[in-house]
C-alpha cells in the first residue's frame, strides 16, 4: 500500500497545488459534461464517442466503429449498441469507407454538430478568452503538463 504522501518542501506544496487544481478542473468538466449530457438525453459514452467524433472530423479523420470502441474501452457489442442509439437519435450516421468498400465509417451528422456547437461553443469561448493573457511558451508548458497528466493517468 502506498503511504499518504505529505510536503515537506516549498516544492511539494507547488506540486500540491498543481494537483489540487488538476483536480478542480476535472470537476469542472466534470460538471460541464454532466450538464450537456442531461440536456442531450445522453450517457457519458454516447457524448464521449461524439467528442471523439468532432475532434476527428476536425482533423480530417475517418472514424470505424473499431477505433470508437477502443478510445472508449468498451466492447464491440457495446459499441454497437451505443451506435444504434446515436443513430437513431440523428447523431450519427454509418457510411461506406471512402477507400475501403469492406469497411464503415461513423461519422457526426448536420443535426449534432449544431447540437454539440451550441452547448459547447460558448464555453469554448470563454476557455479560448482565458487564455489571452498566457505567453505561447506558457502555454506550451501547460500542453506538456496536461499530455503529461494524460499519460501518468493512463
Amino acid at each position: 500500500m502506498v503511504e499518504r504522501w505529505v510536503p515537506r518542501t516549498e516544492r511539494d506544496e507547488l506540486v500540491m497545488a498543481a494537483m489540487a487544481s488538476v483536480r478542480s478542473f476535472t470537476d469542472a468538466m466534470d460538471r460541464m459534461h454532466g450538464g450537456i449530457r442531461s440536456d442531450m438525453d445522453m450517457n457519458a459514452t454516447d457524448l464521449a464517442a461524439l467528442r471523439m467524433l468532432i475532434v476527428r472530423e476536425q482533423r480530417g479523420e475517418w472514424v470505424s466503429p473499431h477505433e470508437i470502441a477502443e478510445h472508449l474501452a468498451i466492447s464491440t457489442a457495446s459499441t454497437t449498441k451505443l451506435l444504434d442509439r446515436l443513430s437513431e437519435s440523428g447523431h450519427v450516421e454509418r457510411r461506406p469507407h471512402p477507400h475501403d468498400r469492406r469497411a464503415r465509417i461513423v461519422a457526426i451528422t448536420e443535426h449534432a454538430r449544431r447540437e454539440f456547437y451550441r452547448r459547447f461553443g460558448e464555453r469554448m469561448v470563454r476557455m479560448r478568452e482565458s487564455m489571452a493573457d498566457y505567453s505561447d511558451d506558457e502555454l506550451r508548458a501547460v500542453i506538456r503538463f496536461l499530455g503529461d497528466m494524460e499519460e501518468a493517468l493512463g
